[in-house]
Parts: structure tokens; C-alpha cells; sequence
């Protein structure tokens, strides 16, 4: 059975030269060559979070890393910043484990205000804050650098931030915004399968989380740090994944963050321009929309579903509808991970075609 190229915000399309690097020879993870293996990712990994902090590798889908940092870093309150189905996810996520906790919501399509938060954190009690920079249903890129400056205007409030569809589509800028955990799952900008997600944390959340209990073991900070001294991860890694971020980090040294960038923008462009074409209303706001995906309100009596359907079966290719509440009232279009702008064009001549 062929499968459709994706086009959907994630998992988007992986390379052939990806799959190959992954199906190298296994090896054992307590070894020399996985130590060495792990060792030569850190570099590329702290360019592209903007870091001199070590990343670490989980086993999981970002959402293990997201439920971890909340095990071990809240004590008290946290605050939720929510303008979408997953960052509002992660107040009921925060809220399913017991912990007490707040939020801002705005109304889908909105991004977050810094200074409502500022005004939020005001009230006190609040120990740690989470924060999407991405929204990857609304396709709202929030103002990265405006709220954390005002996080961390709060001495001793933990910032979590979820880079998941943004890292290595714009500056994320992990150590000169003061961030305490960032993490992105591979499967979006990266272009890898899913199954692995990478995160940096400071040294005061590491210092947090030791005084934090119950914090398991599976997602425990500590563990994490305590193996990265050893050049390895406190459970059995996903290796073929790890050989295919080899890869991946490899491609990204090649091209340049800064032509990474230029690339994703200049493919951005190109989807919103074909919207402005055919009157597709962009979802999000002027100046805080997604550089690696596109969300465009459906109009009124535009058959969505067939067009979709249509664009697979005709063309191979896929994209994606709404998410949660706007399912049925938007779609999206990924640009991330290896597309060019050559390759953005065969999508829009095929969506053309399927308009008629």
C-alpha cells in the first residue's frame, strides 16, 4: 500500500537518507559506541536550542516530558498558558495529577498577552509556568521572548516551554531567555518518526527538582543529568531514532541555522499567499503566526473533507484538518522539517488542480 506524503503538522515526511541512517546495526546502549553516539549529538542539539546546557534524550512523545517537568518541578501552583487544544490539554493535564493549578485562556486564533501575565503571576502562588510557543491547532507562534521576561521577572517561577512545532523553524534561544525546561518532540520540525523527545533544563530547575518528591523515575530530572554525565539516558533509548537525529543535526550544520530559517519563512509564504488566492482567511493573528504550519478558517460551504480526500487520492498528498474545537472550522498545512520551496510548489499545483 503507497502511502500519501504529508503535509499535515505532524508527523510530517521523513527522508529516504533518514531511513537509511536508521537502519545502521544495532548496538547496546551501555557501551562505548552508544556513549560515542550520544556524545555527538549534544553540539548540534545545543546550537539549534540555543544552549550551552546538555539536551536530554527521552523515550517518549513530548507529552511524557511535558507530564515529567510538572512531576518535578511543582510544589505549589502552576499556571497555564492556554490558547489552543494543547496547551489547554496540559492545564488538564496538570489538574489530572493532583496539583493546583491556574490558567490564562485566550480564545483560539489568540495569542498570549506577556502582560496579562504579568498581571496573573501578580496574584502570587504561582511556582511554575507552562508555555506553548508553537500552537500547532491554531497555528499561533506566541511572543517567546516577551513571556519569559516576564516569568522570569518572578524569582523562583519555573518556565516550561513546548517548542514541539517550533524548534529549528525560528530562535528559540534556550539560555538568553532564561528558560528552565524546553523540550520539542522529533516528529514535527525535525522530520523524524515520533518516538523520541529532546529537552534542555537549567541548573535551578535541576536544583528544584531535587528538593521535589515524588517525582518518579522514569521522567526524573535527576536521572536524566545523572546519565549525561556518562554519556547515556536513564532507560533504554529508541537507537534507530537516535541514528536518524544524527543525520538530522548533520543536514542542519550543512545548511545553516540562519538558511534553516530563511527556508521555513520563505515556504510559509508561499502557503499563505496561495490562501490570499483563493480568499482562505488565515486563523491566526498578524504577526504571531506559525513558521512551520499554516491555519486557514474554512469558509462557509467549502467542502473541506472533499478536498482533502481528493488531494490524497488524486495526488498523494496529505493535510490535515481541524483540531479539537475547530475541527470542521479550519485546516492546516505543514511547511517543517526537509520541504523546500520546490516542494511546496508541488503541493500548491496540486491543491490548485483539486480547486479547479
Amino acid at each position: 500500500m503507497a502511502y500519501p506524503k504529508l503535509f499535515a503538522p505532524g508527523p510530517v515526511d521523513v527522508s529516504p537518507e533518514t531511513y537509511a541512517a536508521m537502519s545502521r546495526t544495532m548496538i547496546g546502549h551501555r557501551g562505548s559506541d552508544f556513549e560515542e553516539l550520544y556524545a555527538s549529538l549534544q553540539p548540534g542539539l545545543k546550537t539549534i536550542f540555543g544552549t550551552e546546557r546538555p539536551v536530554f534524550l527521552s523515550t517518549s512523545s513530548a507529552w511524557g516530558v511535558m507530564e515529567g517537568a510538572l512531576r518535578n518541578l511543582v510544589r505549589g501552583k502552576v499556571l497555564c498558558l492556554c490558547c489552543g487544544a494543547f496547551s489547554d490539554k496540559w492545564f488538564s493535564v496538570a489538574k489530572s495529577m493532583g496539583y493546583e493549578a491556574d490558567k490564562i485562556r485566550v480564545e483560539w486564533g489568540e495569542a498570549i498577552d506577556p502582560e496579562v501575565v504579568r498581571a496573573k503571576l501578580e496574584e502570587g502562588g504561582f511556582d511554575t509556568v507552562t508555555f506553548i510557543h508553537s500552537e500547532t491547532s491554531t497555528g499561533v507562534l506566541n511572543d517567546l521572548h516577551g513571556i519569559a521576561g516576564v516569568v522570569k521577572s518572578f524569582p523562583d517561577t519555573m518556565l516550561i516551554i513546548d517548542t514541539v512545532s517550533s524548534l529549528s523553524t525560528v530562535p528559540v534561544d534556550f539560555d538568553a531567555i532564561g528558560a528552565d525546561v524546553m523540550l520539542a518532540g522529533v516528529q514535527k520540525a525535525l522530520a523524524l518518526p515520533p518516538g523520541l523527545a529532546v529537552f534542555a533544563v537549567s541548573e535551578a530547575a535541576l536544583a528544584r527538582a531535587e528538593g521535589t518528591p515524588n517525582r518518579g523515575y522514569y521522567f526524573d530530572f535527576l536521572e536524566f543529568a545523572k546519565n549525561d554525565a556518562k554519556n547515556n539516558t536513564p532507560s533504554t533509548p529508541c537507537i534507530a531514532n537516535l541514528f536518524g537525529l544524527q543525520h538530522i543535526l548533520g543536514e542542519i550544520e550543512k545548511e545553516g541555522l540562519d538558511a534553516r530559517y530563511a527556508r521555513h519563512a520563505a515556504s510559509n509564504a508561499m502557503i499563505h499567499a496561495w490562501g490570499a488566492r483563493h480568499g482562505f482567511e488565515l486563523f491566526a493573528p498578524e504577526g504571531r503566526r506559525s513558521k512551520a504550519l499554516t491555519c486557514f478558517a474554512t469558509p462557509d460551504g467549502f467542502d473541506l473533507p472533499a478536498f482533502i480526500k481528493e488531494l490524497k487520492t488524486k495526488h498523494g498528498f496529505l493535510i490535515n484538518g481541524g483540531y479539537g474545537k475547530i475541527k470542521g472550522l479550519t485546516f492546516r498545512i505543514s511547511n517543517m522539517g526537509n520541504e523546500t520551496e520546490a516542494t511546496m510548489q508541488e503541493l500548491i499545483d496540486a491543491m490548485d488542480d483539486v480547486l479547479g
